[in-house]
């Protein structure tokens, strides 16, 4: 996979990947318009090659549409673990905020770290598609600190297997969202996306069109519409990368509300 390309500007993968679709049109008609002209001129077959390019291009547009909402689905729920994880998190710093002294403000001063790992650490590993591991330390040292917590009185029984309960939660989720950063197509359906495309642009150099300055726009347009729906898929592929990506947005307004002051 060319991962570089989620290090561009959004316009730019855009444009190279219209770009490419479009050289290939336009190269393949450029090479194959001698012998059209020389093998088909003579026959009235452009209905025939119409018939063939609606329905190879139904087929893969079906395909085409149906990879992009798989894509699309895939990173609308990515985008729900996070919001879940962060969800957890604020709920899980409510609960032990009424937590007894010292012992509350270790257990906040945990979560605020682990957050501001999320934001300014973890979060840019994961535009690399690396998973970060650094969080689990603050996890392991805010467990100890929670489960090593004794309740004196009733109320601190029940807020306390209300956190442990949270906590699990918020665990649940954060490992859900680890194992989000590698979520993308498998290979196989990226090479039918690539094989389709040049197969449905290449059924437009069987057209014999006298003009041949016509001829090459319609192709660059078909070919240049092909490129914007895989640009499409391949922006929303990978949630965690380039510009159309999922970011710490919910990680940032829990820590502003909640631990930005504490």
């Amino acid at each position: 996979m060319l991962y570089f390309v989620y290090d561009l500007p959004s316009w730019l993968f855009c444009a190279l990947t219209m770009l490419v679709c479009m050289l290939i049109g336009a190269g393949g008609m450029l090479l194959t318009a001698p012998i059209v002209r020389r093998v088909l001129a003579k026959g009235d077959h452009n209905d025939i090659v119409s018939y063939f390019l609606s329905a190879c291009g139904v087929f893969y547009g079906i395909t085409l549409g149906l990879i992009a909402v798989g894509a699309w689905q895939s990173f609308s729920e990515v985008d729900t673990k996070v919001s879940a994880e962060a969800a957890a998190l604020a709920a899980l710093h409510r609960d032990v905020s009424s937590y007894p002294e010292p012992i509350g403000s270790q257990l906040r001063d945990q979560l605020k770290g682990y957050t501001e790992y999320v934001i300014h650490e973890a979060w840019p590993q994961q535009r690399r598609g690396e998973v970060p591991v650094g969080g689990t330390a603050h996890i392991n040292d805010f467990q100890r600190l929670l489960y090593g917590f004794e309740p004196a009185t009733r109320s601190q029984e029940i807020l306390h297997a209300e956190a442990i309960s949270q906590f699990n939660e918020f665990v649940s989720a954060r490992r859900l969202r680890l194992q989000a950063v590698s979520t993308s197509l498998p290979a196989a359906l990226w090479w039918v996306v690539g094989l389709g495309a040049i197969l449905s642009i290449s059924i437009t150099w069987f057209f014999h069109v006298p003009n041949r300055t016509l001829h090459l726009l319609m192709v660059l347009l078909a070919s240049s519409l092909i490129g914007l729906l895989i640009f499409l898929t391949a922006a929303m592929d990978n949630p965690f990368r380039g510009e159309v990506s999922i970011g710490p947005d919910a990680f940032v307004v829990v820590y502003d509300q909640l631990m930005k002051t504490k």
